[in-house]
């Protein structure tokens, strides 16, 4: 194994520095992806969709648990299948859901397997989050049946609007609660962020609690 090489400390130092400058200047351009994003317009989705969950049948605006914001990652499982290895690497990555909780955003993944399955998948690897069967014409509707996706949707009473979406490499970053309200129409909602007028905001940190205290 070739390994980096060895300088003595002031060089270090400055090539460190240097690296940091391209580091701070990334954030930037992320920051200003995710204002881009908060102004992009949205499409309407369809709210009929028809989930199975451990507590027995329930529709698309269920999976929203009272909230304005919904992330759905396709988890792709098929029935009597084996479950995706990637997106178990991803699953693996979701961070404490109460902390999106606490800024109007709920979290739930999808997948055509059923319920008993998905629950002893759970069980194994230690997850919590939600996760529904969807009978096909969800993961249909979203083209999804054979692959996955994440996407973020926001509802206006009995509306849904599908706001972003992505796959591929753009799902392999996620996982933080930074990066998950990044993708909202709402953001982190704290007053440093550029949003759209009319949005709520809130001093950065004054909204922060210990995962059990919300």
């Amino acid at each position: 194994m070739q390994l980096p090489a060895i300088v003595g400390p002031e060089e270090w130092q400055r090539s460190h520095e240097a690296l940091l400058a391209k580091e701070k200047e990334a954030t930037r351009a992320r920051d200003a992806l995710a204002s881009e994003r908060r102004r992009q317009p949205m499409t309407a989705f369809p709210a009929d969709f028809e989930f199975e969950g451990p507590d027995g049948p329930l529709g698309f605006l269920d999976l929203f648990e009272g909230r304005s914001q919904l992330i759905v990652y396709h988890f792709w499982f098929p029935p009597g299948g084996d479950p995706c290895g990637g997106c178990t690497m991803f699953s693996d990555q979701v961070s404490e859901l109460a902390h999106l909780h606490a800024r109007d955003v709920s979290f739930a993944v999808v997948s055509r397997a059923s319920q008993p399955e998905l629950a002893a998948y759970k069980e194994r690897m230690g997850w919590s989050f939600p996760w529904y069967t969807d009978g096909a014409a969800f993961q249909q509707a979203c083209g999804t049946t054979e692959y996955f996706k994440l996407q973020v949707f926001l509802r206006d009473g009995e509306r849904v609007f599908l706001t972003y979406e992505t796959t591929g490499r753009g799902v392999e970053a996620l996982g933080s609660v930074w990066t998950f309200l990044d993708l909202t129409p709402l953001g982190r909602q704290e007053e440093w962020e550029d949003t759209p007028s009319g949005r709520p905001q809130s001093p950065p940190y004054a909204w922060w609690r210990k995962h059990d205290e919300y």
